[in-house]
């Protein structure tokens, strides 16, 4: 069987620098990019939404009409609007989610930044994102631009993922090598 994130990475990162692509003609990478995270968070937070760009039940018609319906309450329109009608009209739904972190990634190597993948288990304030953000500028030397998923298993901590680099000091990791250190114990 095929690696299907590969296909959807390579799918996610085309359409993504085609959008930037006119973003930056246009002058409105971060008015797509506001866009973008404005329809990320309506895919967060519903369920029937997700299951819409996710399933191949429904036909290319009914997610551009669903689509163009849902972006059009939630104001987004324009470039993005035009894009996911494309995406939704090309049968691409299932990797929106790839493509918006593909364009946040490709908008902040163009401004210079990095970005840093943050899971924890409840939302950050103002003040601890920009501690966050000023503790990984320190270590990394750029200007840090985070992404944060909320994930309850997680019971506590962080897992930031910089490039290559993972960083985990979530509670679900200590507990899991305390287990394990137990078991070799007895």
């Amino acid at each position: 069987m095929a690696d299907t994130s590969q296909l959807i990475s390579g799918v996610a990162e085309r359409y993504a620098s085609s959008l930037f692509e006119l973003a930056l003609e246009s002058g409105a990478i971060d008015k797509v990019g506001a866009d973008l995270d404005r329809f990320q968070a309506l895919l967060d937070e519903s369920e029937d939404l997700r299951r819409l760009v996710a399933s191949p039940v429904f036909t290319a018609e009914e997610q551009l009409n669903a689509v163009s319906a849902v972006a059009a309450k939630a104001g987004i329109d324009g470039l993005v609007a035009n894009f996911l009608k494309v995406v939704a009209g090309n049968r691409r739904l299932f990797a929106v989610p790839g493509m918006i972190r593909a364009y946040r990634q490709i908008a902040a190597d163009h401004r210079g930044e990095i970005t840093a993948e943050v899971t924890t288990a409840h939302a950050l304030t103002k003040e601890q994102e920009t501690e966050l953000k000023s503790a990984l500028k320190g270590v990394t030397g750029k200007d840090v631009t985070i992404a944060v998923t909320i994930d309850p298993a997680i019971l506590g901590g962080l897992i930031v993922k910089v490039g290559s680099r993972q960083i985990d000091t979530s509670l679900r990791t200590k507990l899991s090598t305390l287990k394990l250190a137990l078991k070799e114990v007895g």
